[in-house]
């Protein structure tokens, strides 16, 4: 019997296996009607062997999120510090992809929980992708990369109960000082934004723009969402979990859908080399931010989130951000957490999705990509008898452009050594002043905050911790000590009898 073509069923299209052959019938195909499913069957095969590979690792970290595209708009010029195409002329556009993310919970995690937020932005320049891969913080927990992985530890699970373990936390937060710049964020009450739409977006780091000269400054990256700021109270973010845990995700998606497209006013902070030099303290720390006083923001453009994707795993799971992504014009610092972040974030990304990850077409830059890079699993790339090597002599091969040479960096005489991240760091000054920014209803809610998963550690841990409270403020102190009904004289005894660095506030 001569089967129908596709043009006998109209516009109806035909299921057919991944190999494009059309399918009569989906249905197992058996020995009788009762009797044994058949090998032959490789339509069935397909489908179930397909099946058990349908997932890829999840991220260790910022394993959930949202994603949508966009567009970034020149609105400053800023060509005077950097040569950087897209920064090129007022009113150019550029399309984008940004990413969310919660941090510390896996996939199946709230929307609505307490944790810092991933901004991971990406712009599809014409001199290739960069991405700006950030949080909604301007800081971070540590400066030293040694102990990222430690850290990110900490906020998982419990290698024996499997559940997620305060005193952990709390052990390694009270032991690493420079984190209480972050903890006091992450407990304040922007801890728990309403939605990705309501929320600040940072690059963190420090980075480092060169211009059409060759000069190079410092730089800080802010997106301003012009949605205004929005946060979610403990009360009604328990209740938000308890009904709809993909709350943030289904908020993005919906305002673009009707047409709410949100924005962000982007900005940079500037510092000279010479600035850096003789700062008071080093600008390259990322548990520290630069004073607006200092460094005000110099507004370079707008963001637009305008589209959605139009399938999550393809476009938002296989995003592959990498802070190594720099184009002419925009590179690194001697920012060590950002040192590590160059080679970490693209390492994931070839156990992820493998070494050709740069092909699937989220990541694909939207400019010609001509290199010499070959083969690998899932490759898509098709080069004839092009050569695979370099240098060589044929003349329509790709040869490197001195032009885009990136200027030597100055580091003087510079000695190579492993340095204590924690001796001359000034870890409470930033902290102190921004809890003396807080309002009496702030300061309650974030010690209380605090005092809550705090009291779950040991009482060492708790009077640990509690001494870097007082040094950042004293009355951020007290009101910890009071939540946890710890006494300041049982402090002072603590104190003493583990020989630690005095604190004011117990020695009067």
């Amino acid at each position: 019997m001569q089967q129908n073509s596709s043009a006998d069923h109209g516009t109806c299209p035909i299921l057919t296996t991944a190999n494009g052959a059309p399918i009569g019938v989906q249905q197992a195909l058996t020995a009788g009607p009762r009797g044994p499913v058949l090998m032959q069957d490789v339509a069935l095969l397909e489908q179930m062997q397909h099946f058990n590979r349908e997932r890829i690792p999840e991220r260790v970290v910022h394993a959930k999120g949202s994603g949508a595209y966009g567009t970034f708009t020149v609105t400053g010029d800023i060509t005077k510090y950097t040569r950087a195409s897209l920064f090129s002329k007022l009113g150019k556009k550029t399309e984008t992809f940004l990413r969310f993310s919660t941090v510390a919970g896996e996939r199946g995690a709230a929307d609505a929980e307490r944790d810092v937020r991933g901004f991971a932005l990406r712009f599809y320049t014409d001199e290739g992708n960069w991405d700006l891969v950030g949080n909604n913080t301007p800081v971070f927990f540590v400066r030293d990369p040694y102990k990222f992985q430690m850290f990110i530890h900490t906020q998982k699970r419990h290698p024996q109960t499997n559940l997620r373990d305060m005193d952990m936390q709390w052990d390694f937060w009270s032991l690493c000082p420079e984190s209480l710049h972050q903890v006091t964020i992450l407990f304040s009450d922007r801890g728990i934004p309403a939605s990705y739409r309501h929320l600040h977006g940072f690059g963190s780091h420090t980075f480092s723009f060169t211009n059409a000269v060759g000069e190079r400054f410092w730089c800080k990256f802010h997106l301003k969402t012009k949605q205004g700021i929005r946060n979610l109270s403990d009360e009604d973010a328990a209740k938000l979990i308890g009904t709809d845990r993909e709350t943030h995700q289904r908020d993005l998606f919906d305002a673009i859908a009707r047409g709410d497209f949100p924005k962000w006013r982007v900005c940079v902070q500037i510092m000279t080399q010479a600035q850096a030099a003789s700062f008071r303290w080093n600008p390259f720390d990322l548990t520290k931010v630069w004073p607006h006083a200092d460094f005000p923001l110099i507004e370079v453009g707008e963001l637009e989130l305008n589209r959605n994707p139009e399938n999550y795993f393809a476009e938002v799971e296989q995003a592959a951000f990498k802070p190594s992504a720099f184009v002419p014009g925009i590179g690194p610092s001697p920012d060590k957490m950002l040192q590590a972040r160059l080679m970490s974030y693209a390492d994931t990304h070839l156990h992820r999705l493998g070494a050709n990850h740069h092909q699937v077409p989220v990541n694909k830059p939207r400019c010609p990509v001509m290199n010499y890079i070959r083969d690998g699993q899932a490759t898509l790339g098709s080069y004839g008898a092009a050569p695979n090597y370099w240098p060589n002599s044929i003349e329509s091969a790709p040869k490197p452009d001195p032009s885009f040479a990136d200027p030597a960096w100055n580091l003087g005489q510079t000695i190579v050594d492993r340095f204590d991240s924690t001796v001359d760091h000034d870890d409470y000054t930033q902290v102190g002043n921004l809890y003396r920014l807080f309002d009496e209803g702030q300061r309650d809610r974030l010690t209380q905050r605090i005092a809550g998963g705090l009291g779950q550690a040991r009482l060492e841990v708790q009077m640990r911790q509690l001494c870097h409270f007082f040094r950042a403020d004293e009355d951020y102190g007290r009101r910890i000590a009071g939540h946890l009904k710890i006494d300041l004289s049982s402090m002072r005894q603590h104190v003493e009898l583990k020989g630690q660095a005095a604190v004011p506030a117990l020695t009067r």
